[in-house]
């Protein structure tokens, strides 16, 4: 009895199955017969169609008439009341040779010009010469230009830089705006793209390094540049606040010095034969400046603004630095 029981349960069972596999089926039929429902999701397509011309085909030009002209132009007359052709054979002074044996005490130290300072403003002569533009920047880029020096990414002059990507950093922004018809200021009749040259003024300040060497032999302490960097100015987009500097590259001093030797530096009192040049006024140190970092206590090679946030604190540590030296010095002596 419990097995035919257990025989017809098992057949419904199995007959309930093939039921609703058979209505599964039908629906799967009624739903592949039925039209594709067209898709709501959207597809933004910003490409433009092919041979699009922002430019309606007219003609684009290109305007250089406002970049500077790295070429000098020299006076076809004597433009001086007296000669000074002497100027052009000056040559600089041999450095002292310093042994390394004799070197008792060097220190390191990097110090920044800021060009708009009273005592800078020689740095920033706006004037032309046979020679070219008279600013000092201006100078050192026909140099770097014209492949007389050689400029270099860091300042331990490990880098080369390429004239090309010197071009690329000092390069103005491109403008392209129209050019309209003189006859119907209406109708454009096609476009001018401008660039700006680059605007030495930009470049606010000068970063030195340099070393202080004891030589004990001469009892004196030399002071040696080697190097110049050219800080370009950064300002927030749209405004004149400034957000700091960066370096557009480094030369190294002593291949200046010849080219140095034979440019005049501006003096707004005497205009003759008093004036010095430029590798004169480095040699002098003939100008102001502060210290931004040193070699001395300073074993994690840091600048002084990055631990003394506050401005007027890092000129009073750049002059904590600057004393060390001095009194260094001054204590070999007994009187």
């Amino acid at each position: 009895m419990k097995s035919t029981l257990l025989k017809s349960g098992l057949v419904v069972l199995l007959g309930v199955l093939l039921v609703q596999e058979a209505d599964a089926q039908r629906r799967s039929n009624r739903r592949s017969n039925k039209p594709a429902e067209p898709s709501t999701e959207q597809t933004n397509n910003n490409q433009p169609p092919a041979g699009y011309d922002p430019y309606g085909g007219l003609p684009i030009t290109v305007d250089s008439s406002g970049l500077n002209s790295d070429q000098a132009r020299p006076s076809l007359r004597n433009d001086n009341a007296y000669d000074k052709s002497a100027v052009n054979g000056l040559t600089p002074l041999v450095y002292e040779h310093l042994r390394h044996d004799d070197a008792f005490y060097a220190q390191k130290v990097w110090r920044e010009l800021d060009l708009r300072e009273k005592l800078n403003q020689s740095f920033r002569y706006e004037a032309e010469d046979d020679n070219g533009s008279q600013v000092f920047v201006s100078m050192i880029m026909k140099a770097v230009m014209n492949g007389e020096v050689t400029a270099f990414q860091d300042d331990r002059f490990s880098i080369p830089m390429q004239v090309s990507e010197i071009q690329q950093l000092t390069a103005g922004k491109a403008d392209t705006t129209p050019v309209y018809s003189l006859t119907d200021m209406t109708k454009v009749e096609g476009y001018k793209v401008t660039r700006s040259s680059f605007d030495p003024k930009t470049v606010n300040k000068l970063r030195l390094k340099e070393e202080w060497v004891f030589d004990r032999e001469a009892s004196r302490m030399f002071v040696r540049i080697l190097g110049i960097g050219f800080l370009k100015t950064e300002y927030i987009p749209n405004t004149t606040q400034e957000r700091g500097s960066s370096v557009l590259f480094w030369v190294y001093y002593p291949d200046l010095r010849p080219m140095l030797a034979k440019a005049e530096v501006y003096n707004p009192k005497n205009m003759g034969r008093g004036r010095m040049t430029w590798e004169e006024l480095f040699e002098s140190r003939m100008f102001s400046s502060y210290i931004t970092k040193s070699t001395l206590d300073n074993s994690s090679n840091r600048t002084i603004k990055s631990y003394m946030k506050d401005p007027i604190l890092s000129l009073l540590e750049g002059e904590n630095v600057k004393e060390k030296i001095f009194n260094f010095e001054q204590d070999l002596w007994s009187y």
